[in-house]
C-alpha cells in the first residue's frame, strides 16, 4: 500500500504539471521574454516523454524498475528544480526537456510495478481507479494551486513544489518496495536501437510540432527523415539479441487492436481538451476561470469511469467495456459537433463529463488489457509502447486541429474584406481585450472561429466513430475465440 501511494505521488506531479504550467506560462515568458518560444515550453517536455519512454521499460529490465523509476523520478525532480532556477527561457527550455525524460518513466514504469505487485487483473483495476483519482484531483487543483502561487509569490515557485513531493516518493520507494529478485539472462542492451528511435523521434515529433508554423518542405523533410531512421530501425531490431521494440509486439493480433484503439481515441480526446475552453471564452464570452472550469466535470467522472471497469468486467467482456467507454466520448463529441454557436455553456459542461467518464473507462480496460494481451516477457515494453503511441497520436492531432483552425481562421479573415485581422482573432477568447474589439465585428469573428472549432469536433467524431467500428470487428474476434474455449479474461 505504501509503494502504491509512493507511485501515485509520480502520477499526481505529472497530472499537477501539465495543468500547473499552462496558468505560469502568462508569467514566465513576461519575465524571461520568451513569447515566441512558448510553444517550445510545452512541445520539448512531451518530447522528452515520448522518446525516453520505451526505453525506461527496456532500462528496468537491464537494472531493475525499482532502480529505473528511482532514476526517471531524480531526472523529474532536477529538471523541476532547474526550471525554477532558470535566468532565461532558453534555460528553461533545456531543464524541461530533462523534466521530459524524467516523465516518461514516471507515467509508465508505475504501470509496470503495479502488474508486478497485483497480479489478479480485478485487484489491478482497482487500484488503476486510485491511479485516475490522483491524477484527477492533480489536473483540478493544479490551476488553481500554480494561480495562487503565481499571484502570491513568483513563477519559480511552481516548479519547486514537486522537488519534495518526488524526494519523498524516492525515498519510500527505497525503503518499502522490497521484491523477491529473479534471475535474468544477461543480454546485451540494444545500443543501436535505442539511438535510432531517439532520432527517430525526435525527428518525428519536430516535424509535427513544425506543421503549419516552418515552412513545409522542412516540416516534410524532417518526417520523412524520421520515417526512413524508424523503418532503418525496426529492420535492424529483427537481427538484436534483445530489441528496443520486439517485432513480435505486432504479430500478436489481440495487441495490435489495443494499440489501434489507445491511437484514436486518445488523438480524439485531445479535440476537446484544448478547444473546449477555447469555445466557451471565445464564443460564449466567459472568463478564463469559466473556460477552464469546463475541464472539471471530466476530472471527477474519469475517476468514476475508471471505479466502474471493475464491477463492470463481472458481467460484460473486455470488448464490450470499451465499447460503453467509446460509445460515451462518441455521445460528447456528436454533442460538439452538432452544437450551435449559441449553444449554452452547461452543454460543455455535460460533453466535458461525457468525455471523463469514457475516458476513464477506455484507459483502464486497456491498459490492463494490453499487459494481459502481451507475452510475460512482453508486458513491460507493451505497457510503455502503449503511451508511447497516445503521446505519439495527441501530437499528431493537435497539429492537424491547428490546421483545420488556422485554415478557417484564414479563409474567414479572407471573406471579411479587410475588416477583420488575425491580430484581432487572437483577442477574441480574451475577455480582457474582447471588450477592445469593434462590437459589430465579434460576431462574425465568432462564426469564423465556430467554424473552426466546429471541424475539429466533427473530426473528433469521425475518429470516434471509426474505433467504434474497429470495436465492434474486436468483439465479434472475441465471441469467436469464447466459442473456440479460449478464456480472455
Amino acid at each position: 500500500m505504501i509503494v502504491t501511494c509512493a507511485l501515485l505521488l509520480s502520477n499526481a506531479m505529472s497530472g499537477l504539471d501539465n495543468t500547473i504550467i499552462n496558468t505560469a506560462l502568462p508569467a514566465i515568458t513576461a519575465d524571461l521574454h520568451g513569447l515566441e518560444l512558448i510553444g517550445w515550453i510545452v512541445a520539448v517536455f512531451l518530447l522528452g516523454t515520448a522518446v525516453s519512454t520505451p526505453l525506461w521499460s527496456k532500462l528496468g529490465e537491464h537494472i531493475g524498475n525499482k532502480k529505473s523509476y528511482q532514476l526517471a523520478a531524480c531526472c523529474f525532480v532536477l529538471g523541476s528544480f532547474l526550471q525554477g532556477l532558470a535566468p532565461n527561457i532558453i534555460f528553461l527550455i533545456a531543464a524541461r526537456a530533462l523534466m521530459g525524460l524524467g516523465n516518461g518513466g514516471m507515467i509508465s514504469l508505475p504501470y509496470i510495478i503495479y502488474a508486478q505487485m497485483y497480479t489478479n487483473p480485478r485487484k489491478r483495476m482497482q487500484v488503476l481507479g486510485f491511479v485516475s483519482a490522483s491524477y484527477s484531483m492533480a489536473t483540478i487543483i493544479g490551476p488553481l494551486v500554480g494561480g495562487y502561487i503565481v499571484d502570491t509569490f513568483t513563477w519559480h515557485w511552481v516548479f519547486y513544489l514537486n522537488v519534495p513531493i518526488g524526494l519523498i516518493s524516492i525515498v519510500l520507494i527505497q525503503i518499502y518496495y522490497q521484491l523477491a529478485p529473479r534471475k535474468r539472462p544477461v543480454r546485451p542492451f540494444d545500443y543501436t536501437g535505442a539511438v535510432l528511435l531517439t532520432i527517430g523521434l525526435v525527428a518525428l515529433l519536430t516535424g509535427i510540432e513544425f506543421i503549419g508554423s516552418a515552412p513545409w518542405p522542412a516540416s516534410t523533410a524532417l518526417i520523412a527523415g524520421a520515417i526512413l531512421v524508424l523503418v532503418i530501425m525496426f529492420r535492424l531490431e529483427t537481427k538484436a539479441v534483445d530489441p528496443i521494440i520486439p517485432h513480435r509486439l505486432f504479430q500478436n493480433k489481440a495487441l495490435v487492436i489495443d494499440f489501434v484503439l489507445f491511437t484514436l481515441i486518445w488523438g480524439s480526446f485531445v479535440g476537446f481538451l484544448i478547444y473546449g475552453p477555447m469555445w466557451a471564452q471565445a464564443l460564449l464570452g466567459t472568463s478564463a476561470l469559466i473556460g477552464g472550469a469546463t475541464q472539471i466535470p471530466g476530472s471527477v467522472t474519469d475517476f468514476l469511469g475508471s471505479g466502474s471497469v471493475e464491477p463492470m468486467r463481472r458481467i460484460l467482456s473486455p470488448q464490450r467495456v470499451i465499447a460503453i467507454g467509446i460509445i460515451t466520448l462518441t455521445i460528447a463529441f456528436a454533442l460538439m459537433a452538432f452544437a450551435a454557436i449559441n449553444a449554452p455553456y452547461w452543454l460543455l459542461l455535460v460533453a466535458g463529463a461525457f468525455v471523463g467518464f469514457g475516458n476513464g473507462v477506455c484507459f483502464n480496460e486497456l491498459q490492463i488489457k494490453v499487459q494481459q494481451d502481451a507475452d510475460r516477457q512482453d508486458i513491460p515494453i507493451a505497457t510503455s509502447f502503449s503511451f508511447l503511441i497516445r503521446m505519439l497520436s495527441q501530437t499528431f492531432t493537435a497539429s492537424i486541429f491547428g490546421l483545420i483552425l488556422n485554415q478557417a481562421l484564414k479563409n474567414g479573415i479572407q471573406h471579411s474584406s479587410g475588416q477583420i485581422t488575425m491580430a484581432m482573432m487572437n483577442q477574441l477568447s480574451d475577455a480582457k481585450n474582447v471588450s477592445a474589439l469593434p462590437r459589430h465585428l465579434i460576431p462574425q469573428m465568432r462564426r469564423i472561429l465556430f467554424t473552426g472549432l466546429h471541424n475539429i469536433m466533427i473530426l473528433s467524431l469521425g475518429l470516434m466513430l471509426l474505433a467504434l467500428g474497429i470495436n465492434l470487428w474486436a468483439q465479434k474476434l472475441e465471441r469467436q475465440k469464447q466459442a473456440s474455449g479460449h478464456d480472455l479474461t
